[in-house]
């Protein structure tokens, strides 16, 4: 599944080229699911602007545990990448994404003390 903010959902002006892809293993993606995925991931991009992609992948590993993956891919850089293992499926997408946020947010920090 593959999400493509709109400008109304952009109000900062800045490009909506950013695709967020949802993609489950051993686990069949409802559209509940994948619209929190999406919402939480649309702010990843308020943290370093470079983000152009994001892609979750979730998984069913065991009977009752889920694991979460966040992928950022940001321009002229690696991946940034987030996991989480858990038994709630939410909870493992937010702390995935919190774990990518932080660090976007410590590559900025990095990149602004390197200019001054």
């Amino acid at each position: 599944m593959v999400a493509e903010p709109s400008a109304a959902s952009n109000p900062q002006g800045a490009s909506s080229a950013m695709r967020i892809d949802v993609t489950g293993r051993h686990l069949e993606i409802t559209p509940a699911i994948e619209q929190y995925a999406q919402e939480k991931c649309e702010k990843l991009p308020k943290f370093f602007n470079g983000v152009q992609q994001i892609r979750v992948v979730l998984e069913q590993v065991e009977n009752n545990e889920y694991e979460a993956e966040v992928i950022a891919d940001v321009v002229h850089h690696d991946d940034f990448i987030g996991r989480s293992r858990g038994e709630q499926l939410y909870a493992c997408v937010d702390e995935a994404v919190e774990k990518v946020a932080r660090q976007l947010t410590d590559f900025k920090e990095k990149l602004r003390d390197a200019r001054h």
